[in-house]
């Protein structure tokens, strides 16, 4: 009889990331995101199967064991999410130390019989291998569809081609400022602060305005959600004809994705001699740039590599694997932001921070924030003294970095802190309602924004300035540009059914 193949573990072991990514790819995962894992997985799979083989004796068994090992842990966050907090009576099923000791009896029965059987396994062996096989083949139908689907919906930016500058001009280093663009993500404006968080962020703005900073206290931002918002302020426009692009009712982020990377205000300052400095995130469209000149790596997990732990046995690990690098991932951004000043020669230094944002890793002071579930959405953003306590420990990095930058910077640079979007905690758990009640869309859509402009080049900003105008506005002032102001409006989509179906809420949300 033919050798049997037993390649069911390595293809039980690679579906749960094809899984997700196929379930994800409308938000672009990466190949590179993915990567990690993938190889991490398919070497543990390897070792595991070679070191069972060597104890049973039995290369069927072995895959099957091995099998079911794997399918236990990929299950493990998945079942883990369902029964959280479960109850019967008052005690509390819904927890780690119950769903492993369920896990453990399962491997340790189900091993325990295909040790011992004396049937022989070669059809099982077979059926595991169809199985795991057409689980695999779906996902990346799924992924080959979709790529097909939108080949031709975004090709390399070629909707802005006329728009990038191709001549660049060299403008050394004697005039020309540093520029220096960073989103604060999901900070408040200070009239939301004040109103739902009892908190009065006045000593911070104070310290910017006597830095020389600009604070536009009636900004707002254009879109409700960071995809669509960066998507605009990077391109100095409004994105509502994505509408007609992919269709009012996908889900598919693609083309904001790719508007993030290769955008307008980066191309423009390229033809002009700037170097585009990109700091790598861990959310993927501003994690790494393959079109900027530099990527400044930190510590931590991607996005998508802390969805796949969440789904696996590491769970009960989640505090070790996911808390701590994600501090050491906004501390290392901090830290770095205040180094850029020594890349010679004019720059453009993006840096997306994913904080006050949730997960809340920060106490006030930086210390780690006891109990905290590593959440992004949802109800997490209930915690409203979490939130503020991550803003006031934001605040103060914020405040060592601008004074690094002004100290050090041999040129003035410019300085541009910006949310993309306001806080959520009077959002439902699913976050985005159909019908969103106009205190929601307040907090959710009025944001932080400061703008140092040397020298003294205050005069032409104005508090209601929206961050499509942002560079607008710069680049007509220092580069001589002649970009017409739009009237600054903001647009609410439902993120989680149709985020290209605008709404204009301006009337809702400007201040009174």
């Amino acid at each position: 009889m033919k050798k049997l193949l037993v390649i069911h573990p390595f293809l039980f072991a690679i579906f749960p990331i094809l899984f997700l990514i196929s379930h994800n790819i409308g938000q672009m995962v990466s190949f590179f995101e993915a990567l990690m894992p993938t190889t991490i997985i398919l070497g543990f799979t390897f070792l595991l199967l070679l070191s069972s083989g060597m104890i049973f004796k039995d290369n069927k068994k072995a895959g099957i064991v091995v099998s079911i090992s794997l399918i236990l842990f990929f299950s493990y966050g998945h079942v883990f999410n369902v029964i959280q907090g479960w109850e019967i009576g008052n005690f509390v099923i819904g927890r780690h130390r119950y769903l492993l000791l369920t896990w453990g009896t399962l491997f340790t029965c189900s091993a325990y019989f295909t040790i011992k059987t004396r049937r022989d396994l070669h059809n099982l062996t077979n059926i595991l291998n169809v199985v795991a096989l057409s689980l695999v083949v779906i996902s990346l139908i799924n992924i080959g569809v979709y790529e097909f689907k939108t080949r031709g919906i975004w090709q390399d930016n070629s909707r802005s081609a006329e728009d990038r500058e191709t001549n660049t001009t060299d403008l050394g280093n004697a005039a020309t400022p540093d520029i220096y663009y960073i989103i604060l993500d999901g900070y408040a404006s200070s009239s939301t602060l004040k109103e739902i968080y009892d908190y009065d962020n006045h000593e911070f703005n104070d310290y910017l305005t006597e830095k020389g900073f600009y604070v536009a206290s009636e900004s707002r931002s254009n879109y409700a959600f960071t995809y669509l918002s960066l998507a605009s302020s990077l391109n100095m426009e409004y994105i509502n004809y994505l509408s007609s692009v992919v269709g009012v009712d996908s889900k598919d982020m693609k083309v904001p994705v790719q508007m993030i990377k290769d955008n307008k205000v980066m191309n423009f300052l390229k033809s002009r001699g700037y170097k585009s400095i990109n700091f790598c995130s861990g959310w993927e469209p501003t994690n790494r740039n393959r079109y900027a000149d530099l990527n400044i790596m930190c510590v931590g997990w991607s996005e998508f590599s802390m969805v796949l732990i969440r789904t696996t046995m590491l769970r009960v690990l989640e505090r070790n694997l996911l808390e701590d690098p994600g501090r050491a991932r906004v501390l290392c951004i901090f830290s770095k932001l205040s180094e850029a000043h020594r890349i010679e020669g004019p720059k453009f230094v993006f840096s997306h921070i994913l904080s006050p944002h949730p997960p809340y890793l920060f106490g006030a002071n930086g210390e780690p924030v006891p109990a905290t579930k590593f959440e992004m959405s949802g109800g997490i953003w209930r915690q409203k003294e979490n939130y503020l306590n991550q803003l006031i420990f934001v605040n103060k990095k914020v405040k060592i970095v601008v004074d690094e930058i002004l100290s050090k910077s041999d040129v003035p640079p410019i300085i541009i802190l910006q949310a993309d979007h306001g806080s959520a905690s009077t959002f439902p758990d699913s976050n985005w309602p159909d019908r969103p009640t106009e205190k929601m869309l307040k907090e959710g859509m009025r944001i932080f924004n400061a703008y140092y402009l040397p020298p003294n080049s205050n005069d032409f900003l104005y508090d209601s300035i929206t961050p499509v105008n942002t560079f607008r506005l710069v680049f007509n002032y220092y580069f001589d540009a002649n970009y017409e102001l739009l009237d600054d409006q903001s647009y609410y989509s439902n993120w989680y059914k149709h985020p290209y179906e605008f709404i204009n809420v301006t009337d809702k949300v400007k201040y009174d």
